[in-house]
């Protein structure tokens, strides 16, 4: 039955007062005040708002970040948007005004990451699968099993490696990313009406038709699995899962919850085989364009908010998964020699995926290199699964 609320009722009231804030101070001045919890009262409202107001009129730069995400989500997502809109402003000395279009209002995926090489706005969030169409030497970190493990996935695109072999790649392609955000890895994740889950091991994919992102990599990923790769956009995967145009999907688990699958799915599994990873690009003839000292003060913030993105991952994966468990979503965690199923049929060591190491990486020597860096703790901890 569907849920009637009152016109006072609490949620109408905080609706109404999100209108009426955004109606006199903006969008961002009323994301930023609900967040806060300051919708609830007039003058708390009008205070934030007020700062908002003071911030953008006294900074000299403005910066227009698009996410996918509603502003609260990285209690079950740790994206960090309002972290980093804080830490902008505040590592910029307020010469930086950080405009967020959460939720999708500027779209999502692969729309995003075209808003952000046209310059229609400066930096957006998304996946680095969504990332590998414009930016196709991104798209190394779907090579399954070298980097699926969140610490191997952190020290990767923090060394030395990767700062000389791939940015300057993805330089070349107009953007500059600004930091990378930690959330699990992918996971194989079964629909309410297919009998095979829990998924343990490859033989169990057999005939699925697997919902996948723009990344080839992951396409031919799951066809070495014995998988059906199903194309399917981001924004309309919720309707094919419920539709049955595709049997399974991959995203981490806290993607899972909080995009809403936790009463559409049967079964989870923890293959750890790729970062389900994200990245906040920036248009890079912006940020070049920007005084030294701006571009500094973005850099060290992008480092800080990267930090408590790395604190968060737990708590958000717990969270996550109570939230799916409470619907009745079966988790299922591989054993040693399962495991060694899912690698021996699919991973990086097979010359199958040699052709994809030279092309974006350039040679198996720079791959190596890369893979080394994966393999060597750096100066940043993550917690794993």
């Amino acid at each position: 039955m569907k849920k009637i609320v009152q016109d006072n009722a609490p949620q109408s009231a905080e609706r109404r007062r999100f209108f009426e804030t955004m109606g006199k101070f903006g969008f961002t001045a009323a994301v930023v005040a609900g967040a806060g919890g300051a919708l609830v009262s007039t003058s708390a409202s009008a205070a934030v708002s007020k700062e908002e107001q003071d911030r953008e009129k006294n900074a000299k730069y403005t910066m227009t970040i698009g996410t996918a995400y509603i502003l609260g989500s990285s209690r079950s997502y740790p994206i960090m948007q309002l972290d980093f809109k804080e830490n902008i402003q505040n590592f910029t000395n307020g010469q930086v005004y950080v405009k967020l279009a959460p939720g999708g209002q500027l779209g999502a995926g692969g729309a995003l990451v075209q808003k952000v090489q046209q310059g229609t706005i400066q930096a957006a969030q998304h996946s680095i699968a969504n990332f590998a169409p414009f930016a196709p030497v991104a798209d190394l970190i779907n090579v399954p099993y070298w980097c699926g493990d969140n610490q191997k996935f952190t020290n990767l695109v923090n060394s030395q490696a990767w700062a000389e072999e791939i940015n300057p790649k993805v330089a070349a392609k107009g953007f500059k990313p600004l930091w990378y955000v930690n959330i699990d890895p992918r996971v194989v994740a079964l629909r309410k009406g297919i009998d095979k889950g829990p998924v343990k091991t490859p033989d169990d994919l057999a005939g699925i038709k697997f919902r996948v992102p723009g990344s080839k990599i992951l396409q031919q990923f799951y066809r070495l699995l014995g998988a059906n790769p199903t194309p399917v956009a981001w924004g309309e995967t919720p309707a094919a899962i419920k539709q049955g145009v595709a049997d399974a999907l991959d995203p981490s688990v806290e993607a899972l919850n909080v995009f809403g699958f936790k009463d559409v799915l049967s079964s989870v599994s923890f293959i750890r085989s790729v970062p389900d990873a994200q990245v906040y690009s920036c248009n890079l003839e912006w940020f070049n364009s920007l005084p030294k000292d701006i571009q500094e003060g973005i850099e060290r913030a992008s480092e800080v908010t990267a930090h408590q993105n790395l604190a968060k991952v737990p708590a958000a994966r717990a969270y996550s998964m109570t939230q799916l468990a409470e619907n009745g979503v079966e988790f299922y965690t591989l054993s040693d020699d399962e495991m060694a199923q899912w690698v021996a049929k699919a991973g990086h060591q097979l010359p199958a995926w040699n052709d994809t190491k030279i092309e974006l990486a350039g040679s198996l020597q720079t791959f190596d290199k890369l893979l080394e860096a994966a393999n060597t703790r750096g100066k940043y901890y993550v917690h794993d699964m």
